[in-house]
Parts: structure tokens; C-alpha cells; sequence
């Protein structure tokens, strides 16, 4: 018996889950690099974030809000107590719900963070139009609603823009 050839094929063009993929990895090891070196990461930004911009109740909605797991962000919520950017409490009324809040470090990083995600937005803005602004944002929500990843909730960032210095 004669093994059957294999026939390689390459499609037409590249699959676009393929090349999201490998433009989404670049953008975020850049964004990633630039908030290492203003003395961040990613998980800290968006949990800064989150406490600056949105009225938070409890730990659990804060690990909703950033979009992790509550023991994921236990463990990122100790290391940013440890280093003096949060405080937590327990709630008078309800001693099972754990208050997370800025300290005036915390504040202070976030500043920081923020003019490097600002500065980090610009750069990815660089040379491209409002209106392909527009149609890239509508073809991305789309392209999460074909795979049924449509978020019904505020993403971390809403309302950055809103607490310029």
C-alpha cells in the first residue's frame, strides 16, 4: 500500500482568529512592558483601576470588575497591601464582606499607571482615523458576539478618560 501524500494547503489569507491572536499578544506584552517599567503590571492596573473609577462594594465585586477569580485576586490584593497601595477592612454591618480602598500610595501609583496607559493609548492611535477608530471598535465588539463573549457589564477602563489630572 502506498502512504497517502500529504497535500499541504495554505488558505487564501490568514485566519483573523490567527492574526488577532498575534497582534493582541504583541499589544500586551508592550502594555505589559511599559507598566513594569513604571513599576506595575497589568493585574495592579486593572485593580487600581477599578477602585478609582467604579463604586465597589466588596472584594467579590471587585474580582468581578477585573475579571479574575476571588483567589486570584487575594493573592494580587495581599502583595498590593504588602506594598502599601490598598488597605482592606471588614464591614461594620457585615463582617464577612472585606472593604478594599486606595491608600495615598495606592493613589499615587495609579497616576502614574494611568499616564503610562494614556501615553500607551496614543502610541496604538498613532496614524489611524477616527472613523477607522470607530469601525475597528465595532468589527472587535462583533467579532466577541460571533464567539458569544459579549460583556454585559463595564469593562475596567470605562470612564478612565473621565479622571484626567
Amino acid at each position: 500500500m502506498k502512504r497517502a501524500s500529504m497535500i499541504t494547503m495554505r488558505p487564501a489569507r490568514t485566519p483573523i482568529g490567527l492574526q488577532l491572536t498575534q497582534v493582541s499578544r504583541a499589544v500586551s506584552r508592550a502594555f505589559d512592558e511599559a507598566l513594569a517599567a513604571a513599576g506595575g503590571s497589568l493585574p495592579v492596573w486593572l485593580v487600581l483601576l477599578c477602585l478609582k473609577t467604579q463604586d465597589l462594594a466588596s472584594q467579590r465585586e471587585l474580582a468581578e470588575a477585573v475579571g479574575i477569580r476571588e483567589a486570584t485576586l487575594t493573592h494580587h490584593l495581599t502583595a498590593m497591601e504588602s506594598s502599601g497601595l490598598i488597605s482592606r477592612r471588614r464591614e461594620a454591618a457585615n463582617r464577612r464582606i472585606q472593604v478594599v480602598e486606595l491608600t495615598p500610595a495606592g493613589e499615587d501609583a495609579f497616576e502614574r499607571l494611568r499616564a503610562v496607559a494614556m501615553s500607551f493609548d496614543r502610541q496604538l492611535r498613532q496614524n489611524i482615523s477616527a472613523r477607522e477608530l470607530e469601525s475597528l471598535a465595532d468589527l472587535l465588539r462583533r467579532l466577541a458576539g460571533n464567539v458569544g463573549a459579549d460583556r454585559d457589564g463595564r469593562a475596567p477602563w470605562t470612564g478612565l478618560a473621565e479622571h484626567a489630572p
